[in-house]
């Protein structure tokens, strides 16, 4: 330590802090975007959100901003790979890979990314508290510094009509959308969006979480509500994308280190 005498901080440009890139081309953002949608389906797989075939990330082309880049219909999340994610247009038609979409996931998707050109990524699973959460038809409730990145930030799509399969369906759900982050879909489960892959993934991690605390503390007892002042406060903190992003950098950190093989 003698030798360090006195201490000095470092020249914060020293430091290391990760942000969004920046791409030289449109084939390097797309294969970006890739990289991090088959990451975050591992992810989802490592923690359970699978059932069956159900369950989607969305990523749209950023060249064919109509064509959405999907995972392929029976494959396990766990095992998808970069070459192995399909392209799909507006009508749910293949345009690039091997396999075939999941077509009602893909018709809700594509509803929401044409009401929403502002979204790059959609997240859609049947997890179990989001379920759990979606058949009580409830919202998450500002209980917790992360419950409110979602304060006033997310809705409810108050209906079930079964399987979604046509279009004017996944319309309805985009409207009950709007604008916001996130939506509960009643006896269905959970949907985030995001301007990008990683905080769409991130959203609905947070969101799905947020959901088994707020059962969890209700199955307990009764959960104080933290005020509306400060509920607005947290989110305008902690609510933008920028934020998920940021967010979700030791997940993507840790799944592309660990299972190298899904950039393949």
């Amino acid at each position: 330590m003698s030798a360090l005498n006195p201490l000095q901080p470092l020249p914060t440009d020293r430091l290391q802090f990760a942000m969004p890139p920046m791409y030289e081309s449109v084939d390097e953002e797309r294969r970006h975007r890739k990289e991090r949608l088959a990451g975050a389906l591992r992810i989802f797989g490592r923690l359970g959100f699978e059932d069956g075939v159900s369950g989607h990330i969305t990523a749209r082309d950023p060249e064919h901003t109509d064509c959405f880049w999907v995972n392929p219909f029976g494959m396990p999340f766990k095992h998808v790979t970069v070459s192995d994610l399909v392209l799909a247009n507006q009508d749910g038609q293949v345009i690039d890979g091997r396999y075939h979409v999941n077509q009602a996931a893909f018709t809700v998707h594509v509803q929401v990314h044409a009401a929403r050109p502002d979204v790059v990524a959609v997240a859609h699973c049947h997890s179990v508290h989001g379920r759990a959460l979606s058949a009580l038809g409830d919202l998450l409730e500002p209980i917790t510094q992360e419950s409110c990145a979602f304060y006033e930030d997310h809705a409810l799509y108050d209906s079930y009509t079964g399987v979604s399969v046509d279009i004017a369906e996944g319309r309805r759900i985009a409207t009950a959308l709007g604008t916001r982050k996130a939506l509960v879909l009643r006896n269905h489960g959970l949907l985030t969006v995001g301007d990008s892959v990683d905080a769409a993934a991130w959203w609905f991690l947070s969101m799905e979480r947020s959901s088994q605390v707020q059962l969890t503390a209700k199955a307990a007892g009764r959960p104080v509500l933290i005020d509306h002042k400060s509920a607005v406060a947290t989110r305008e903190q902690l609510g933008g994308d920028l934020v998920a992003w940021i967010n979700y950098q030791p997940l993507w950190q840790d799944i592309s280190r660990s299972e190298p093989d899904l950039l393949s």
